[in-house]
């Protein structure tokens, strides 16, 4: 006999002499299974089976009217473990459903790789938030501060006002553009952006993304644009920006410890971007705010 598994008082036990789960038609009894051997089968505890039939997931092919006893047959098996690895990965209850009841295989698919991909964003997030949180309790080498002059230039520009949420994919179009722009124009350097203090502060402030060309033209959303002369306090950010706010943060309290302030908008240039290679690691981001010194 299957074990009891934390049956209620009798569930699952054989009744009026036939056999578990047993259905009798016309003085046949056919074969059923109880609970406790439909949990030892699909190795689902007791209670989440009966989990799954109280939200409608996974009924039993019949409950007993008197006794309540649910009972199961053995085509249900693969469904119980569909069900139990979807639920293992967080697919939520309707979406579940939704899967089960789809009948296409191809648009099953779909579905569940719709999830995997929520879950692998959700890893990726995780596993940043984890290596910004040792670096930040156990720091390692400070940054390496450098404190430079930077010449007024004029170089190929997209600028807008930009919603904070939005600067990632308004950054990708304007970068586009800008390198249709440019074909045929000599390249002086590595292309680069300035964001404005309002954009961190207020969620909302200009962004201007520029490449260093040769007599920068004027087409579509591209003009020629004059970046100012600047005493910049400078650091270079290694790998993926998921945390470059920790090396924004050591480079903020390095200027703060050297009786520096901060004017005007934050610059970085992308020595080696993402377009240049996809393994992040390789990635070089220079962070530049212009400062001045502080009246002793």
């Amino acid at each position: 006999m299957a074990p009891r598994w934390g049956l209620p008082p009798g569930e699952g036990q054989p009744v009026g002499g036939a056999s578990p789960g047993g259905r009798v038609h016309s003085g046949v009894v056919t074969r059923g299974l109880t609970i406790g051997e439909f949990a030892q089968l699909t190795h689902l505890s007791v209670r989440t089976l009966r989990r799954y039939h109280d939200s409608g997931l996974l009924e039993p092919d019949r409950v007993d009217p008197v006794s309540g006893y649910r009972y199961y047959t053995s085509a249900q098996i693969p469904p119980a473990q569909v069900i139990h690895r979807l639920r293992e990965l967080d697919v939520p209850l309707a979406e579940v459903r939704q899967i089960l009841a789809t009948q296409d295989a191809a648009a099953r698919a779909e579905l569940v790789t719709g999830h995997l991909r929520r879950l692998e964003a959700e890893l990726d997030r995780t596993r940043t938030a984890v290596v910004s949180l040792r670096e930040l309790l156990s720091p390692s080498t400070p940054p390496e501060v450098a404190l430079r002059s930077e010449p007024a230039r004029v170089v190929a520009a997209v600028s807008d006002v930009v919603e904070k949420d939005d600067v990632l994919d308004w950054y990708s179009a304007a970068m586009a553009e800008l390198d249709a722009a440019v074909v045929g124009h000599e390249r002086l350097g590595p292309p680069g952006g300035h964001y404005a203090n309002e954009l961190f502060s207020d969620g909302r402030g200009q962004v201007l993304v520029y490449r260093p060309v040769a007599d920068p033209p004027e087409r579509g959303r591209v003009r020629p644009a004059e970046l100012p002369a600047a005493e910049l306090a400078t650091v270079v950010h290694h790998g993926a920006h998921d945390d470059i706010d920790v090396t924004y943060g050591r480079l903020g309290a390095w200027v703060v410890d050297h009786a520096l302030a901060v004017e005007g908008p934050v610059r970085e240039t992308y020595l080696v971007a993402p377009a240049s290679t996809p393994d992040p690691s390789a990635w070089r981001t220079e962070l530049a705010w212009p400062v001045f010194r502080l009246a002793p």
